[in-house]
């Protein structure tokens, strides 16, 4: 469990835990900006944002272990099926309460600048450690 937990586990879960508070914290931020002292939604938009994150933190993971030499490659072969994903759990959610007109455009308008600035990050990343090794 310590190698499971060393190898990729730990990273997910802080990953989880930073995205979570941050997507909560600028949500409480934007609704007091506007004048909303309570979340109109309540509970069950803290949820739906737990699941949103969980599923930003599967494709993170999915990008870091997927054996694909191109790393855009590997970003477009992950991000395509969870996308998908999340609008069917915004699907989902739409059979519990009517959705907004535009819950799809805003979703993967949200997740594709989310997704596309953790994958400039990680090809970042990826490509000084690449330039570290050269060197060394």
């Amino acid at each position: 469990m310590k190698s499971i937990w060393n190898s990729w586990l730990k990273q997910a879960v802080f990953l989880y835990s930073a995205l979570y508070t941050f997507a909560t914290i600028s949500n409480s931020v934007l609704y007091l900006l506007n004048g909303y002292y309570e979340d109109p939604n309540g509970n069950w938009h803290e949820l739906d944002r737990a699941i949103i994150v969980f599923i930003i933190t599967l494709a993170y993971i999915l990008v870091k272990t997927l054996k694909l030499r191109n790393y855009w490659l590997k970003a477009l072969v992950v991000y395509v099926p969870t996308l998908l994903l999340v609008f069917v759990y915004i699907w989902v959610t739409g059979i519990r309460e009517p959705l907004a007109a535009n819950a799809y455009r805003d979703i993967f308008i949200n997740y594709t600048i989310g997704y596309t600035a953790a994958s400039v990050v990680g090809w970042f990343k990826t490509f000084i450690k690449r330039k570290n090794i050269e060197n060394n």
